[in-house]
């Protein structure tokens, strides 16, 4: 699972949405699927989830679905916006 780092933070619109990092200064902008995506991530939804939704909604398959939410999650990671963590799905403090 992922959660969103303390300085970061997100809206959406009918037009996409963006996220703000706001200890870097950062802004990026997110198309509906990211959207989508970061509300799940937010919810504490499970990645097989999201892959599900994405392919039902957008009609793929839920393998491109997982290539797409797996290539999303690591430029999350690499701007780092989200951290992943393990477990039972209770974040614990590090």
């Amino acid at each position: 699972m992922y959660e969103f780092l303390a300085g970061v933070r997100s809206t959406d619109s009918q037009d996409g949405g963006i996220v703000l990092n706001l200890d870097r200064g950062q802004m990026f902008r997110l198309n509906g699927v990211a959207v989508l995506i970061v509300a799940r991530l937010r919810q504490g939804c499970m990645e097989l989830e999201i892959v599900q939704e994405i392919a039902r909604q957008y009609h793929v398959s839920e393998e491109t679905a997982a290539t797409d939410l797996g290539e999303f999650l690591k430029s999350l990671e690499e701007h780092e916006l989200v951290r992943k963590y393990e477990g039972d799905g209770d974040r614990r403090a590090d």
